[in-house]
């Protein structure tokens, strides 16, 4: 147990730190201590998507919170830097201020920028430049690999568009997602798995390409048809169950009716 803590009423960012500090030491928590790098990164990006749920859900207790355990990640790993001789917090919030000095020129120089989209466009020379990006490639090597497929497929595909490699319109696009169709049918019929794969993976791509043209997040839009399919498979479990219908030995057809029902709102 650690001797002398000073419970407050109100902590501030320092105290984040040395309590976070102490947790890491010989008397502080042995799951603390075990932690590495490696150990909790799934926990951050979890944090991560528990913020978006509360911005979603409009709740300002649950965004305070939830931003709270995003904040206290970064702690934990500058902490773990830290004991390391890597780097500390400090130099955290050194590198992100230097970073928003340097890429809103607009703001602390000389630059002129009256529009969102002026500031977009300097911010990544200014980005590119620094991180010495000399090639549109350069740039879509700095998509992380480990975003969200979709998502990581739209910004590599905006990084395409503006070295002029897009289509001209959505219908580019659109006959393109259809001969992808053709393809994986053709793949599927010929038993080949490995090319299935890649076939599907193609598919989904030039999804994303329609999405982008018609305005459209992908996944977003990914993330509607899940809660829509939830919701409505919802209401086929509770008319099936209503109706005395065990889905699990219930034909294809006779379900597949129910959820005509449900998707016209007939029931």
């Amino acid at each position: 147990m650690v001797k002398d803590f000073d419970f407050k009423s109100r902590y501030g960012i320092d105290d984040l730190i040395e309590i976070m500090s102490l947790l890491r030491s010989k008397d502080g928590c042995p799951w603390d201590r075990e932690q590495t790098h490696d150990s909790i990164k799934t926990s951050l990006i979890e944090e991560t998507y528990e913020v978006i749920e509360a911005i979603n859900k409009n709740d300002k207790d649950l965004l305070c919170e939830e931003l709270g355990d995003v904040l206290l990640q970064v702690v934990f790993h500058s902490r773990m830097a830290e004991e390391n001789g890597d780097f500390a917090f400090p130099d955290v919030v050194d590198g992100v201020c230097k970073k928003l000095v340097e890429r809103h020129p607009h703001v602390f120089g000389e630059v002129e920028a009256d529009t969102s989209e002026q500031v977009l466009k300097n911010w990544e020379e200014i980005k590119n430049k620094s991180k010495n990006r000399n090639t549109v490639t350069d740039s879509m090597l700095s998509v992380p690999r480990e975003l969200p497929a979709l998502m990581r497929s739209e910004k590599l595909q905006k990084k395409a568009k503006k070295a002029g490699f897009d289509w001209q319109d959505v219908s580019g696009a659109m006959d393109k997602l259809d001969e992808e169709v053709s393809e994986l049918k053709a793949a599927i019929k010929g038993g080949n798995g490995q090319e299935c794969f890649e076939e599907l993976g193609d598919l989904l791509f030039s999804a994303v390409n329609v999405s982008r043209f018609i305005g459209c997040d992908a996944e977003q839009a990914l993330t509607k048809a899940n809660d829509k399919f939830l919701s409505r498979f919802s209401q086929v479990e509770k008319i099936a169950k209503h109706r005395g219908i065990d889905m699990k030995t219930a034909s294809l057809e006779e379900l597949d009716s129910i959820w005509d029902e449900v998707k016209k709102g007939s029931y």
